[in-house]
């Protein structure tokens, strides 16, 4: 019995890398929560036209703090990270801003 091992936490190589998307922010008014805005064109498999996909993830930003000192704004283009769920809807992970989006 003490010579059983114990299950441990995978290391970051068994698990691989973290998927990564590159979005625009469409609603930065949570805290601490962005929505982003992803979109993908793919090859429709019957008649071969090309079609827009879009997925809408809602991203943790730490540093986003939406009424006081939003760091994000809508229309900046983000680049997330898939990471452990951090709440109910939260999956992905803001890790920077790839292009900031003109303000008016």
């Amino acid at each position: 019995m003490a010579d059983e091992v114990k299950a441990q936490a995978p290391s970051a190589a068994e698990r691989g890398r973290p998927k990564m998307r590159i979005g625009v922010v469409t609603s930065n008014k949570m805290t601490k929560t962005v929505v982003v805005k992803v979109q993908r064109r793919v090859r429709h498999v019957r008649y071969g036209k090309y079609v827009t996909q879009q997925v809408q993830y809602k991203a943790h930003a730490e540093d986003h703090d939406y009424p006081k000192k939003p760091t994000l704004f809508e229309g900046d283009v983000v680049r997330i990270v898939e990471t452990r769920p951090t709440s109910k809807d939260k999956r992905w992970r803001v890790v920077e801003t790839v292009k900031k989006a003109a303000q008016v």
